[in-house]
């Protein structure tokens, strides 16, 4: 096992009766500082990481370089990122003097801010905060990377794998699995990490889809974000909201005075836009609270036009009973289609 024992100081301020330490530096919660202790789980991480001895690794939050070392063993070279200062400090000494020190480059700063460089594949145990954005923002990174094998909060992992008719199955599954194929690899108990986490962990494995699916992506995210507002309500229910009509027409009537206007340019800029794919929310349950639910209170009076049009819509793909937490991949594609087709936007 490497670094320390655990020390323990007398509360202060109300503060916890314990820190943690691992070569004399102090671990915070708070920053999601959960290092792995357990060497045979290190080993099993980067046995099934499938690292070729060319690759450059993309390391975020190495710590105190527990994984760090086993990755610079097995591959070309290391980039780590890391924001804590103290962790830069004590993985440069960690290195110093050996033969390994020449392949690996540490850049100190937050991974959400800083321009990645080129890598091959991705591995590591991150601050569970972060999860979300951190999943989009390498999706998003270009040239494509091999693979990436992270370790999440179980909840969170099993959201990122989980299947139309899932508990789980979320905007966040639909969304990761249109960009890459996930897979489950491992579960971690908190037992493996100083200071222990909280809940339990997963290893998940992330491989990006080349090439990727002809779609505008915040048109699907537009889509999706609606569907799984109210993910068990039929999709009929959805878009007879007075909100959700309202939000369209006026999507729908800015497209075609654009389209008297002339194109804009920026198909292909949106075409490949994540921005909206890791936003904080997607941590937490996407429902929303029935207060917040407008139903279109004109049932059994004279439907508008474009209410009339929405919904022939939903007939013509057999879609108006359908839930999305049923949907697949192709089901979503095609129900976007469908709407594209007619003039009606989700962005």
């Amino acid at each position: 096992m490497a670094g320390g024992k655990m020390k323990k100081e007398k509360p202060s301020h109300g503060a916890s009766a314990s820190k943690h330490y691992q070569g004399g530096v102090t671990f915070h919660k708070s920053k999601g500082q959960h290092i792995l202790k357990n060497p045979m789980l290190v080993d099993s991480i980067v046995e099934k990481s499938g690292i070729k001895s060319t690759d450059v690794i993309l390391e975020i939050g190495p710590g105190t370089g527990n994984l760090t070392k086993k990755l610079l063993e097995a591959g070309k070279s290391v980039i780590a990122v890391e924001v804590d200062p103290r962790m830069v400090l004590e993985l440069q000494r960690r290195f110093q003097g050996t033969p390994l020190s020449s392949r690996l480059k540490v850049i100190q700063g937050d991974v959400l801010k800083c321009e990645l460089p080129y890598f091959d594949i991705c591995v590591a145990n991150i601050p569970y905060q972060i999860s979300s954005p951190l999943t989009f923002k390498l999706l998003a990174h270009r040239p494509l990377f091999r693979c990436a094998v992270i370790m999440f909060q179980r909840e969170f992992a099993m959201r990122l794998v989980a299947q139309p008719g899932d508990n789980l199955y979320c905007r966040l599954s639909v969304n990761t699995q249109l960009l890459a194929r996930v897979s489950h690899l491992l579960k971690v108990g908190k037992n493996n990490f100083r200071p222990p986490p909280k809940v339990d962990s997963s290893v998940v494995r992330i491989e990006p889809r080349k090439p990727l699916p002809p779609v505008n992506f915040k048109e699907w995210d537009g889509l999706v974000r609606l569907c799984f507002n109210r993910k068990n309500k039929t999709l009929g229910s959805i878009f007879r909201q007075k909100s959700v009509l309202s939000l369209l027409e006026k999507n729908y009537k800015t497209v075609q005075a654009l389209q008297l206007s002339g194109p804009s340019g920026d198909d292909a800029e949106a075409e490949m836009d994540l921005t909206g794919f890791g936003d904080a929310n997607e941590d937490q349950s996407m429902e929303l609270d029935d207060e917040m639910e407008v139903e279109d209170g004109n049932a059994g009076g004279e439907a508008s036009d474009f209410k009339a049009k929405v919904l022939n819509i939903l007939k013509q793909g057999n879609f108006e009973e359908k839930r999305s937490s049923k949907l697949t991949q192709v089901d979503f594609l095609y129900l976007l289609s469908l709407f594209n087709k007619a003039g009606i936007h989700f962005s």
